[in-house]
């Protein structure tokens, strides 16, 4: 039997890279099955305490269970709805929009022909190059936002069929996984399990709340402002700004536009810059803090890594996954010895007070006070 310790670092090393890329091309390659099912069991752990609290209320528990789907179903039909209709009245004032921006152009191509000193004919003839390049990559588009559109729709209607089955199927999957561990460490497992519900539950249950708040001063900033289809930007901001960083940029950057496109002047977008500053910062220092993170104690920097990972993995909803998926795992790192650094790692928890340094003459981490 070979002597793991006497096995060089390189070696193992080169184990854990190949490992690790297996395991992500076998999550890229089995997206379309993985995604709806991921998506059920965090659903399932999120509607678990409704459903055992209908249960003790002596109801049958595939008629809770039941409920419970058939509340999650009615609530996102009517949010479906409300955007569906809202969108179709932001479809109306396309023409417009479309004569500003021609307007707008216009407008550009003087003012660099007046301080670079550029034709206008060379101007509009790169306006015109990449206008023609981005209608040639927007049948593309128009296809995969197709794709898109159908696998949504079949999430739909598959992910309620998996929520059901997990939750009536949760005693049976609970004592599967008790059977493939040792006896003794079933207490660990447990709580593992414990921590991990709890951290969900948590986290989306904040995330929920945090939506609702931005959503509705998001809307009612762009009201007072007076943008065009305020209630729409603002619900369309708060879901984007459940994708951690990246969100928030592309849900400012969306009703300046609108404003840019569809208002005489440019201070519209000005004061919608300073109005999702301000709410950026009280989400960031208040909500954020006290509401969503927690019980997910991720640091910023693996945030990001692990934001852009899901975007390259699963797309846009491997970017909503990404953080509870984390924090699930930095569960389980925390819970056993060997993996307890990298738990660390993904944790906020900053060393005791000091700096430290590499000394490269003495292969030493030294810590300066």
């Amino acid at each position: 039997m070979v002597n793991s310790s006497r096995i060089p670092f390189y070696i193992k090393l080169t184990f854990i890279f190949v490992g690790v890329y297996l395991f992500l091309y076998t999550l890229y390659i089995g997206r379309e099955i993985l995604i709806p099912i991921v998506y059920s069991f965090i659903f399932s752990i999120l509607l678990s305490p409704f459903v055992n609290f209908m249960e003790r209320k002596k109801i049958n528990r595939i008629a809770a269970i039941s409920i419970a789907v058939l509340v999650v179903l009615i609530c996102t039909g009517v949010l479906i709805y409300f955007i569906a209709s809202q969108l179709g009245m932001f479809n109306n004032a396309l023409p417009m929009m479309g004569q500003k921006f021609n307007t707008l152009q216009g407008q550009i191509a003087q003012w660099l022909s007046v301080h670079f000193n550029l034709s206008i004919q060379q101007i509009d003839g790169w306006f015109a190059r990449t206008r023609s390049e981005l209608m040639s990559n927007g049948n593309s588009m128009i296809g995969k936002t197709i794709v898109t559109l159908s696998g949504i729709l079949v999430l739909i209607f598959l992910i309620p069929v998996y929520v059901f089955m997990i939750l009536y199927y949760e005693p049976l999957l609970l004592v599967f996984t008790k059977k493939i561990f040792n006896k003794v460490h079933h207490e660990k497992l447990e709580e593992v399990l414990i921590q991990t519900k709890r951290i969900v539950q948590s986290y989306l249950n904040g995330l929920l709340i945090e939506a609702v708040i931005i959503g509705t001063l998001n809307s009612a900033a762009l009201l007072i402002i007076g943008v065009d289809y305020a209630i729409l930007l603002g619900i369309i901001g708060a879901l984007l700004n459940m994708i951690p960083f990246i969100g928030g940029i592309i849900a400012v950057a969306l009703p300046m536009a609108i404003a840019l496109f569809t208002k005489d002047s440019g201070s519209y977008s000005i004061l919608i810059l300073m109005a999702y500053i301000l709410i950026q910062f009280f989400d960031n220092h208040f909500i954020t803090p006290k509401i969503v993170a927690s019980k997910v104690r991720i640091n910023a920097l693996i945030a990001v890594i692990v934001v852009l990972i899901g975007n390259a993995l699963w797309g846009i909803p491997g970017m909503f996954l990404a953080i509870p998926v984390t924090g699930i795992l930095k569960v389980i790192f925390e819970n056993i010895e060997a993996l307890k650094p990298f738990a660390f790692l993904l944790g906020d928890t900053m060393p005791a007070s000091g700096r430290y340094i590499f000394n490269f003459s003495k292969r030493k981490l030294r810590k300066l006070s």
